[in-house]
């Protein structure tokens, strides 16, 4: 492990900390206070509305889009011998059944590109925080990848994004086990490097907090986002939807006060991040009830050999929260309202528009192959 990686997790853990939690109620009574009203200065508030970075897709190409639907397939002998990884066979043949499902086309290589032209830009968005016992398995993202390639995107064109060298480590995927031309990127928050976020400070509306979001990120037109389905130590739950703004945001532990409600929502709303992400996936070959984000409570982590794909971020972790609280009350544990960890940021995002939160209007269709 890197220096760099060994401060960050003790930044993360100092986070999750009793002390921390005191410490972000502080800063939550000084943000609110900055946020308020007209204590905004004019130039923040014209900032926010003077530079619009949104991506727009390649001329005449209109991704697929279903809000409120998700697809599950589910598997049972799934999973490899040591029950920490996939079978790679048996991922990728999940993930076309997925994809193919949800599209209606007859292949992996036509359902991708439904979401991705060979003209885009793409980050590929993966999480290894628990590194290897659990990271979005490489046996989940390089199929995907490589289909994206056989569908005409370059791959130079093509950059899987991580925090920290050690996070990408989790998910087994680098340099070398990438298709040729394919970049594997870690932003470090920009330590040390403004190269790797260069765009201009900007407020967070409601929030008091200034951020910059990470190069490849900006520089995509494109992003697919590869999640879990854990447990969070402070807003309850990480999935799909905190994936993208507290892993591609240049301090992101600057956005964990109220139990990160409603920052992850308002920062998924910036047009940087919602302009991009194109599709969904969680990875949930394994569900982590307790102990998240870190690898804290490997007694709590239950296999569960699934994945989910939607183009709705608020729908697949509604019900991805709920997955947790199943596992959470088959495992005697509080709920995570009990907890005072309910993740609300999930409904605000909703009420933003991002999604559908009302599970009588989502649409999960379930197979088993």
């Amino acid at each position: 492990m890197s220096r760099t990686d060994e401060e960050s997790i003790a930044r993360i853990e100092d986070e999750l900390s009793p002390d921390g939690a005191a410490r972000r109620k502080l800063v939550a009574g000084a943000a609110a206070m900055a946020a308020a009203g007209a204590l905004l200065p004019a130039r923040d508030a014209h900032a926010i509305q003077d530079k619009d970075m949104s991506a727009a897709p390649p001329a005449g190409f209109t991704p697929f889009s279903a809000p409120g639907r998700i697809v599950k397939v589910s598997k049972a002998d799934c999973m490899a011998e040591n029950q920490l990884y996939p079978k790679p066979d048996a991922a990728k043949a999940m993930l076309e059944k997925a994809m193919t499902e949800l599209t209606g086309k007859a292949d992996l290589t036509q359902a991708v590109m439904q979401f991705v032209h060979k003209d885009d830009v793409v980050c590929v968005k993966v999480n290894g925080i628990a590194r290897e016992n659990m990271g979005t398995n490489k046996e989940l993202v390089l199929p995907f990848i490589e289909a994206m390639i056989a569908g005409g995107v370059k791959p130079e064109n093509i950059t899987v994004l991580e925090q920290y060298i050690g996070f990408l480590h989790g998910t087994r995927i680098n340099a070398q086990n990438v298709p040729k031309g394919v970049k594997t990127v870690v932003h470090q928050n920009a330590k040390d490097n403004n190269a790797m976020a260069p765009m201009q400070e900007r407020m967070i509306p409601g929030t008091g907090v200034r951020t910059r979001f990470v190069k490849p990120l900006v520089d995509a037109t494109a992003c697919i986002n590869f999640g879990l389905i854990k447990d969070h130590s402070i807003c309850g739950y990480t999935g799909v939807l905190k994936n993208m703004t507290h892993g591609c945001t240049v301090n992101p532990h600057d956005f964990h006060t109220h139990n990160a409600s409603p920052q992850i929502a308002l920062l998924y709303a910036q047009d940087v991040v919602k302009s991009r992400v194109r599709l969904n996936i969680a990875d949930g070959f394994k569900v982590m009830a307790q102990g998240g984000p870190l690898w804290k409570s490997p007694q709590h982590v239950k296999v569960h050999g699934a994945i989910y794909v939607s183009t709705d971020p608020v729908a697949l972790d509604a019900i991805g929260w709920d997955i947790v609280e199943k596992y959470r009350k088959d495992l005697g544990l509080r709920s995570l309202a009990e907890d005072k960890r309910e993740p609300k940021y999930i409904k605000a995002a909703a009420d933003l528009g991002l999604g559908i939160f009302d599970r009588a209007q989502i649409k999960m269709k379930e197979v088993t192959i």
